[in-house]
């Protein structure tokens, strides 16, 4: 397998489940474990389910107890305490899902871990309108031709260009204050994006701009 885990998390349940095939780890957080029974995911399937446990009672609970993992720090996110325990299992790359949705102030504290792991993982997070990660500094986007890609700074990126949207860049700085790169769409099958410094968030949509 190529180091690629599959974590899902409590925010709004994903409506279609992923392949299992692509991961070599698959695993939730205890507030995820619940909308999974409910949409009869394959719990066997499960390597980890990572949390305090406080809510979970019943009989899943006691086959499963060997998965559990017993993580208590309340001065981290269980999303976060999720993550350390992907990367030291040897992820290389981690797909999110259950990340939005729900009270924003979960969303943003979302983003916010991802972005300590950004160095260190690849994480994209998918939902029902597309996907979202941190961008390397160089990133080339395949098969995108028409699909709505937002460019938001995180808080800021400098000396970015892009090549293959309908409003390029060309060595120009996005700051969350003054300047950010919402709604842009790709004009060709392939995006690069470059820049020097800072952080990037990269929104894709599911749907080219003319399905919307």
């Amino acid at each position: 397998m190529t180091g690629k885990a599959l974590l899902f998390i409590n925010g709004v349940p994903p409506k279609i489940l992923p392949a299992f095939r692509a991961y070599f780890l698959i695993s939730c957080t205890d507030g995820a474990f619940h909308y999974l029974k409910e949409k009869n995911f394959p719990l066997e399937k499960l390597d980890f389910i990572s949390g305090d446990f406080d809510s979970h009672s019943g009989i899943d609970e006691n086959i499963y107890a060997e998965k559990f993992i017993y993580t208590p720090d309340q001065d981290k996110t269980d999303f976060e305490k999720a993550l350390e325990i992907l990367l030291e299992r040897g992820a290389k790359e981690v797909d999110v899902y259950g990340a939005s949705g729900g009270e924003m102030d979960h969303f943003l504290g979302n983003l916010t871990v991802a972005y300590k792991f950004k160095d260190v993982l690849k994480i994209t997070f998918f939902d029902e309108f597309g996907s979202y990660f941190f961008s390397p500094k160089n990133l080339v986007l395949e098969d995108v031709k028409g699909k709505i890609i937002s460019l938001y700074p995180f808080p800021m990126t400098e000396n970015i260009t892009t090549e293959g949207l309908n409003w390029p860049l060309t060595n120009e700085n996005l700051d969350i204050l003054t300047r950010i790169g919402t709604r842009n769409f790709a004009l060709e099958n392939d995006v690069k994006i470059e820049f020097e410094r800072g952080g990037l968030l990269v929104f894709l949509s599911q749907v080219a701009e003319t399905e919307l």
